[in-house]
């Protein structure tokens, strides 16, 4: 289409001309809509960017350069050539990967500037259709018109409205390929109702539209006479967005940092998720609870007289209250909630399947804290929308959780609040992200259970045993020497008058985990429980000697942050497998060998090695004697 006076995307080339200022001034007042095109492979997602970018006119001056000049190369001119080879471009960035990982696109029209986020089709890269979805304001689904509603047109609608994005398009792409038949576009608008209905999607604007020959994208086409509109772009200028929901609930800002230029300033950094605040507003500290009032509100241009929802500022408060990153600060008479228990909805994004039980790192808001999740109480199947029984959850697969976190965090329901509701989950040993998930409420039996503070403590239980609390954590293969050596430590310390118990694996299972088997599962929750007993045993003021397997270094980790720092102290008993195996005490290696035992350590499960352990015998060098003297030393030196 042509860029005239009466296009929706016109430029005022002269004001630009005319005055500079002006004009960038308007530009700076223009509100943003952020959206995502998201549905099916083929449907024609980066065609449709193409064409919004290529009517824009907001093309990099360098990339409109090199059209122009291909065009002037091969002869041709006018809007075919140039739009066909914008979208050979984004074509071949999609076939470098760029489109896999999310592609953010941004342009401008004379009443609002855009951000457009590019999502990939794949199943298999839906978490990152859920990361480009994560910041959107707006969903353009697209549907290929041949080919009507698929699952991918299902699933993606599904998790746009899961994350709780209120405005969705939906964009019948293709329709030049159909003849522009009114009938084809009224039959998937009505499959496409019948799905959006059942997942609580009232109500969606559908445009009937061909991304390659531009119709209905900026302008009403000629070629459906039938459809009254909006055009894509005009819907996009008009839909209604903003804070202004944000700022009619509840003043909350999570800290980021705390500023301290000087020894006369200390302020509090972050970004307002919802709410206003003034100065003299009172506010309450979470998760401490300590009252104050807003002295300042403070920017690089000057002192406000209000901050809204969506602004970054920095607080100072009246009182010296103790406040730091991870914290709070809240309207004092509504303030949100904290606790440590949770049920959740998690869409699951990386290869490996969820391990219930094992340790994540929880990051929600500006808040890091660990949380173990526990087997779903159900998948949702999202063609269906059936609730499907389910163990764990593999890739892309979404289910409702229960969790838990090592210390209360602030939150609220991800539907009143994204940014306290909304949390990632990070594998604790490759810190890449596994999950996102939105939290519902907090478990009735986090809110009844308190922690009951008592009069003696553990350093005064120590005391009395003249020592300090340790932990021993044997790890090593099966055959390795634990058990033989941790004995011998327990010995030893017992003829020193120190007082210590041993734990170890096989005794444990007669009965605490007596009802644990050896999946993976199985094992996070036998060590679990096991580094809770060794804490409690610890807090007696006791040096706790385990001896188990424990193959996997997320469980060890998980361990050592129950316990003070330097009370864990880990053993790596480092005997190679061909070793074990050949001493094979129990007759274990055999019958794994055999195929009668399975998920045995070393042969058909993982045993991942300490990195960094805090003593290292090695059982080919030294007797079991020698490594019970060192370990001693090493504790009581």
């Amino acid at each position: 289409m042509p860029n005239t006076p009466n296009s929706p995307i016109y430029v005022t080339d002269a004001l630009i001309a005319e005055d500079i200022d002006a004009y960038l001034e308007q530009h700076q007042q223009k509100s943003l809509l952020r959206f995502i095109t998201c549905g099916s492979v083929d449907d024609g997602k980066s065609t449709l960017i193409g064409r919004l970018l290529y009517d824009s006119k907001m093309i990099f001056e360098d990339q409109l350069a090199a059209l122009e000049a291909d065009s002037k190369r091969v002869g041709t001119q006018g809007q075919e050539i140039d739009f066909a080879l914008l979208v050979d471009g984004l074509a071949a960035e999609r076939e470098q990967g760029i489109t896999i990982d999310v592609a953010y696109r941004f342009f401008t029209t004379e009443k609002r500037k855009f951000i457009v986020a590019d999502t990939p089709g794949h199943e298999q890269y839906t978490r990152n259709m859920v990361t480009g979805a994560s910041t959107a304001d707006l969903a353009v689904i697209l549907i290929d018109a041949r080919k009507g509603v698929l699952t991918q047109t299902r699933r993606h609608s599904f998790l746009a409205h899961l994350i709780g994005i209120k405005h969705i398009v939906l964009a019948v792409n293709k329709m030049d390929l159909v003849g522009y038949d009114k009938a084809v576009f009224d039959r998937i608008t009505l499959a496409y109702r019948a799905f959006a209905s059942e997942i609580g999607i009232t109500n969606f604007t559908a445009i009937p539209i061909s991304g390659f020959k531009g119709d209905n994208i900026t302008a009403l086409s000629d070629n459906t006479p039938w459809f009254k509109g909006p055009a894509l772009i005009e819907h996009l200028e008009n839909v209604e967005v903003g804070s202004a929901a944000d700022e009619a609930k509840p003043f909350r800002l999570p800290v980021q940092w705390v500023n301290r230029p000087n020894l006369d300033f200390r302020g509090f950094s972050g970004q307002l998720a919802s709410g206003k605040v003034k100065p003299g507003d009172a506010v309450r500290i979470l998760p401490s609870g300590k009252t104050t009032t807003i002295d300042r509100i403070v920017t690089l241009d000057g002192d406000l007289d209000e901050a809204v929802a969506g602004q970054s500022v920095t607080l100072t408060l009246a009182d010296e209250v103790d406040c730091s990153r991870g914290d709070v600060i809240a309207a004092a008479d509504a303030p949100p909630e904290a606790a440590d228990q949770f049920e959740a909805t998690l869409v699951w994004m990386a290869d490996e399947a969820m391990i219930p039980g094992r340790a994540y790192w929880l990051k929600l808001a500006t808040q890091s804290v660990s949380a173990t999740v526990q087997a779903p109480k159900y998948e949702i199947n999202v063609n269906t929308l059936d609730h499907l029984a389910a163990k764990t959850l593999d890739l892309n697969g979404i289910g409702v959780v229960e969790l838990s976190t090592d210390k209360p965090i602030t939150f609220e329901a991800y539907g009143d609040n994204h940014t306290l509701g909304g949390f990632i989950l990070i594998d604790k040993l490759t810190n890449a992200t596994v999950a996102a998930g939105m939290l519902h409420f907090s478990l009735r039996r986090a809110q009844n259970v308190h922690w009951q503070a008592t009069d003696i403590d553990r350093d005064m239980r120590a005391s009395l045993k003249n020592q300090r609390p340790a932990l021993l954590w044997f790890t090593g293969l099966s055959g390795s020497g634990k058990s033989t050596i941790a004995n011998l430590v327990e010995k030893k310390l017992h003829r020193m008058n120190r007082h210590s118990f041993l734990l170890d694996g096989d005794n444990v299972r007669h009965g605490l985990n007596r009802d644990l088997g050896f999946t993976e599962a199985d094992r996070i929750e036998n060590i679990r429980r096991v580094g809770e007993v060794a804490k409690l045993m610890s807090d007696a003021g006791l040096i706790v000697i385990t001896a188990f397997i424990s193959p996997f270094r997320a469980e060890r980790e998980m361990v050592r942050g129950m316990l003070p720092d330097g009370e864990f102290i880990e053993v790596f008993i480092d005997t190679p497998l061909a070793e074990a195996e050949r001493r094979d005490v129990k007759g274990l290696y055999k019958k794994a060998r055999a195929g009668q035992l399975k998920n045995f350590t070393g042969i058909d499960s993982p045993y991942e090695a300490p990195e960094n352990p805090e003593i290292r015998i090695d059982t080919t060098a030294m007797t079991p004697e020698e490594a019970a003297d060192l370990i001693i030393d090493r504790l009581l030196g």
